[in-house]
């Protein structure tokens, strides 16, 4: 993909609108996909997973455009899937349920009955694009690396979302995007979640509001530096390149270049959940600044921070996200640490011990008060959740 061509406005683009942002008439669920001679690496993309992000499969469809009319040769196999086609025709995140969390072992053990019985729209997306993934997947000829793109409904900047591991972290360092850990371990069923267990590299790239044209600006310089990072091609050999990064660090404004979520506030419809105006989809806050209201009354901050994605659409079950920047210090000392293996040492804590899982810890209610969260998010335990007598705290493998 040649990025200057695609930030460019006096480029002529190919026919079908997709100049002014406009999807072709019909979308297949794999826009496309292209294939090197040579065996490497697969970087598999998604676009509109919510169907009503659709510019993710826009930035696709210039990127395979341009890298046919440039004539770009890569190793390996690029594959660009669409996420949720049904909702993406009627423009609405979803149909019936949330595409995006609905990718936990249960319930894909429960599709086939579901399928058999009564599905919902959600059932067929979900089945259709697992058959498409795990087609890519036997088909790549090394390892995997996916992008989830996405939208959001304030307005602001590009920015990405990524597992904590090392392995993540390393992929990331390529994108001169503010980054945002500990976002994904906030939900459960996303997407990029299950292609981690299934041994993908992610990461997952919220482009900036929905409607924005610099969104698929965004996304289309994101997937040529992801080409790249990836290794489907050497950066000198890809037209562009270059101005992929200036554009991306241009859009970075002065946002830390790593922030960690410290809290979800969920919602539903019941709620009468209304964000107050005006908030970017990172935003800094004060403490006891007016962020959101319900029928209950006033939602206020608790401290000074960082406010992320504020819901500005029906649609959705995530009011906001508080957290934090990361100073380099911590990064640093959290891979040195993981390095010497001194997360092994965690269960021999007083009150804390592994659990049936590989990569999850248990920890007594006490336990839970008395360690700080820090001590976890070091080695990479972001996920934390509420067990019968006990916290679960996991990671993803390899953290």
């Amino acid at each position: 993909m040649n990025a200057v061509d695609a930030l460019d406005p006096s480029r002529p683009q190919s026919a079908g609108g997709l100049a002014r942002n406009r999807l072709p008439a019909r979308i297949e669920r794999c826009v496309g996909r292209r294939r090197g001679t040579r065996p490497g690496p697969t970087l598999l993309v998604v676009g509109a997973i919510h169907g009503n992000e659709p510019a993710g499969v826009l930035a696709a469809i210039r990127l395979l455009e341009r890298l046919e009319a440039d004539g770009v040769e890569l190793r390996g196999e690029l594959v660009c899937l669409a996420g949720n086609l049904r909702a993406l025709r009627l423009g609405r995140r979803y149909v019936d349920r949330d595409l995006n969390r609905l990718w936990t072992e249960a319930s894909l053990a429960a599709l086939p009955a579901r399928l058999a019985g009564d599905p919902d729209a959600e059932d067929h997306e979900q089945a259709e694009l697992r058959d498409a993934i795990e087609h890519a997947l036997r088909e790549a000829r090394g390892p995997v690396y996916a992008l989830d793109l996405h939208t959001t409904s304030a307005a602001g900047f590009a920015f990405a979302l990524y597992g904590d591991t090392l392995r993540q972290r390393s992929f990331a360092k390529h994108f001169p995007l503010p980054a945002i850990l500990g976002l994904e371990e906030q939900v459960d069923g996303v997407l990029v979640e299950w292609l981690g267990r299934l041994g993908a590299t992610t990461l997952c790239i919220e482009a900036g509001q929905h409607d924005d044209p610099v969104s698929v600006d965004n996304l289309v310089a994101c997937l040529t530096v992801a080409l790249a990072a990836a290794g489907l091609v050497e950066p000198e050999r890809l037209p562009g390149h270059a101005a992929a990064l200036a554009h991306l660090e241009a859009g970075r404004g002065g946002l830390p270049r790593v922030m960690e979520v410290l809290h979800r506030h969920p919602v539903s419809p019941s709620d009468g959940f209304v964000m107050e105006p005006g908030f970017a989809n990172i935003a800094r806050v004060r403490a006891g600044q007016l962020l959101a209201r319900t029928r209950d009354g006033e939602i206020r901050a608790p401290r000074d921070g960082l406010l992320f994605l504020p819901l500005y659409q029906a649609q959705g079950s995530d009011g906001f996200f508080l957290g934090r920047e990361v100073g380099r210090w911590r990064l640093r000392a959290s891979k040195w640490l993981r390095r010497a293996g001194l997360d092994r040492t965690l269960p021999w804590l007083p009150g804390v011990r592994r659990t049936g899982r590989g990569d999850a810890l248990a920890l007594s209610p006490r336990a839970a008060r008395i360690y700080p969260q820090e001590l976890f998010t070091t080695f990479g335990y972001r996920r934390r959740r509420e067990r019968p007598g006990h916290i679960e705290l996991s990671r993803r493998p390899a953290g």
